[in-house]
């Protein structure tokens, strides 16, 4: 009986999440390549309107006791399970998009009169900020948590790698090299972190764990 083929998730993915890998015959080892955590921060100097990118930031917000004087202001956030976080704990989402650099663009085009908060990692992307000031578009940043790389040498040889964020990648590469193994990516700004190391990427159709999970899954079935 031949050996049932590897792939290395490089978060640990929920048993549901695995579910369907398994299902169709695959092994699956995961690791958790990155750590966020919550950071002690001040809600002071709020502009009216607020920036998410991440559902790290939500998560951290919600901690801090001040959050429900934030759910009176407008909302604008990447991601649909950011989007879905917020709105469920009674935050008033305008608008939201799957990358950065689309939500820059929008506001830079419809809501450029407004002042925004940005609630951010200390491994954020600059598209965003960098957007948002060539536009003119008044703005400040508060740090609320802090992703750090968790590099670890993986022994297996698998056929292919599952990258959920660039830092996920910086910190796989610490100890592993890429050859020739499938990389599927969630999102354009990951798969870039790979682009001068492998050709072999495959694409997210929407950013989100789900549907990386769902382009493995016709690789292989």
């Amino acid at each position: 009986m031949a050996n049932p083929i590897q792939i290395l998730s490089t978060k640990i993915l929920s048993p549901l999440q695995k579910q369907g890998l398994v299902k169709i015959g695959l092994e699956v080892i995961e690791a958790d390549f990155i750590k966020t955590e919550n950071k002690p921060f001040e809600l002071k100097n709020l502009n009216e309107s607020l920036i998410f990118t991440s559902q790290n930031a939500v998560h951290s917000i919600l901690s801090n006791p001040k959050s429900e004087e934030l759910k009176k202001k407008n909302v604008y956030c990447v991601g649909l399970k950011t989007k879905t976080l917020l709105s469920d704990n009674g935050f008033n989402v305008v608008a939201y998009t799957g990358y950065a650099s689309d939500l820059a663009e929008i506001i830079a085009l419809i809501y450029n009169k407004e002042s925004f908060t940005f609630f951010s990692g200390n491994l954020r992307r600059d598209t965003l900020p960098e957007a948002l000031t060539e536009a003119g578009i008044q703005f400040n940043e508060i740090q609320v948590y802090e992703t750090s790389l968790q590099p670890q040498k993986i022994k297996a040889n698998p056929e292919a790698l599952l990258f959920f964020s660039p830092s996920g990648v910086t910190s796989y590469l610490k100890d592993n090299t890429i050859n020739k193994q499938l990389c599927f990516c969630i999102g354009e700004t990951t798969a870039e972190a790979l682009h001068k190391i492998t050709k072999n990427i495959i694409i997210a159709d929407q950013p989100t764990i789900e549907d990386v999970i769902e382009d493995v899954i016709n690789e292989y079935k």
